[in-house]
C-alpha cells in the first residue's frame, strides 16, 4: 500500500511575504530510474526581486527536496539570458553541468537552458 505523500507528495508551495504570496517554488520528482532526482522550478513578483527571497526559497525547497524524499540530486535549467536566476542557484550550491541548445519555447523563440544541479554523494 502506498503511503499518502507517495500518492500526493507536497512539491508546490507559494513564496511568502508576510501574509502576501510573492511567488512560487515547486519540484517535480523523478520516477522508475530518475526517483532520485527531481526538476526545481521558481518563480517570483518583480516588485519582490533583489532582496534574497528567492535564494532563501531555493535553498529551502532543496533542502526539503533532499531531505523529505531522500534525493541525491536537485537541477534546475533556467534560460540562459536569465543571469538572475542562474546567480541564485550558484549561492545555493547548484554546479552549472551544461547548456541546452534550443531546448525551450518562450514568447514565440526558441531558447537555450542552463543545466545546474544540487547533488550529495
Amino acid at each position: 500500500m502506498r503511503s499518502a505523500v507517495e500518492a500526493n507528495p507536497e512539491t508546490d508551495f507559494s513564496i511568502a511575504v508576510g501574509d502576501e504570496s510573492v511567488g512560487g517554488i515547486g519540484f517535480t520528482l523523478g520516477t522508475d530510474v530518475e526517483r532520485c532526482s527531481a526538476e526545481l522550478g521558481y518563480w517570483l513578483g518583480e516588485a519582490f526581486w533583489g532582496r534574497g527571497i528567492t535564494t532563501a526559497a531555493v535553498r529551502a525547497a532543496t533542502q526539503y527536496a533532499m531531505t523529505t524524499y531522500d534525493l541525491t540530486r536537485v537541477f534546475a535549467v533556467p534560460f540562459v539570458e536569465n543571469a538572475a536566476s542562474c546567480r541564485v542557484l550558484e549561492k545555493v550550491g547548484f554546479v552549472r553541468e551544461g547548456v541546452m541548445r534550443r531546448s525551450a519555447v518562450k514568447d514565440g523563440r526558441v531558447m537555450d537552458q542552463v543545466l545546474y544541479a544540487f547533488t550529495i554523494e
